[in-house]
């Protein structure tokens, strides 16, 4: 099959199972990158430098991003014990417990939608497939 006929069937495929997951989870109320920005700081506290880098976008941009969760108080901002001219900006009680809560209704969603809708072997598939699409985003 061609490339590019796979390549468009894909992003098809993904932007659908994203929709999916955001109908069933609460995270609508936040916009995608904040979404995203939440997730990376689930790993630990992050200058605002590194999200953006992680992210791809500008400084400004993730700026931007990071006031919007701080004005919700997802986001607080510390003195980098390594370098006390960097903040580092981590998330909240609050912000910790609506990021595992969502992931755990998506998750139990797709859990169910998979056993419901695919036999054991079809899920085996699935899952060699994602090994194929891991090497898409390394890097």
């Amino acid at each position: 099959m061609d490339a590019a006929h796979i390549a468009r069937e894909l992003r098809i495929g993904l932007s659908r199972l994203r929709r999916k997951l955001r109908e069933v989870s609460s995270l609508d109320e936040l916009t995608p990158s904040q979404t995203s920005v939440l997730s990376r700081l689930m790993d630990g506290p992050k200058g605002t430098s590194d999200l953006a880098v992680l992210e791809g976008v500008r400084p400004q941009s993730m700026a931007a991003t990071v006031a919007a969760l701080e004005e919700r108080g997802y986001v607080t901002r510390s003195q980098d014990p390594e370098d006390g001219r960097r903040q580092l900006l981590a998330l909240t009680d609050e912000a910790h417990a609506y990021v595992a809560d969502n992931r755990s209704v998506r998750e139990s969603w797709l859990a169910a939608a998979l056993k419901e809708r695919y036999t054991a072997e079809e899920r085996a598939k699935i899952a060699e497939a994602l090994k194929l699409l891991e090497r898409l985003t390394d890097r």
